[in-house]
């Protein structure tokens, strides 16, 4: 009659309640898929914010949002992806609570606010050369990106620097397929003009 009594016991007050199995998973997620994507994270948000106190903010603020809403993720999938449109998203808001302009909510809108502000004030995106192009780009490609405007930036940050797709970069910035290919075509044409005199320069010799 008690021979299970222990089990049936210890069944009951397992310390490894569900609540715990589900935390343990959510920091195992979060450990092995999302923090890895760090560095890569923190260089979309200085390009978004210009400043690295504001950009390691801004990735704090997305990691705690992607632990708080974990259930939303799909375990497994394209962690890095989800994460750039978390991040995209906590941008916005903090732009609406900080803007003379809360009302824009889209990310383009923002962007295009936030160029006006700073009116011809460069982003400080060469100071990142280190960290982003050091093993594959001298100062001068890096120069060349950052008199880019900023929605061609975003497109060749995303594509050629953090490699997502077009359909990824489509969902990540809120805008069509089509845009994404236009843009990044209109973007490397004139990174690439930009260089062709570094190019001739070097010793290079360049179709422009």
């Amino acid at each position: 009659m008690f021979d299970n009594l222990e089990d049936q016991i210890d069944s009951k007050y397992n310390p490894i309640s569900p609540f715990m199995e589900s935390k343990q998973n959510k920091d195992n997620i979060f450990e092995k898929e999302f923090l890895p994507h760090a560095d890569a994270l923190y260089n979309f948000a200085y390009m978004l914010v210009s400043n690295q106190n504001d950009a390691n903010d801004l990735v704090q603020e997305t990691y705690l949002k992607a632990y708080r809403f974990i259930d939303r993720y799909e375990e497994g999938t394209n962690s890095k992806s989800w994460l750039f449109r978390v991040l995209k998203n906590a941008f916005i808001n903090q732009y609406r609570k900080s803007s003379r302009e809360p009302s824009k909510t889209n990310f383009e809108e923002v962007l295009n606010v936030k160029n006006e502000e700073q009116g011809s004030q460069l982003s400080s995106f060469t100071d990142m050369r280190t960290e982003m192009f050091g093993h594959m780009m001298g100062d001068e490609v890096t120069r060349a990106i950052n008199i880019l405007p900023e929605d061609f930036r975003t497109v060749i940050l995303l594509c050629d620097i953090e490699g997502f797709t077009y359909e990824e970069i489509s969902k990540i910035i809120g805008i069509p397929i089509g845009t994404v290919r236009s843009r990044l075509h209109r973007a490397r044409n004139e990174l690439k003009t930009k260089l062709a005199t570094y190019a001739k320069s070097m010793g290079f010799k360049t179709k422009v």
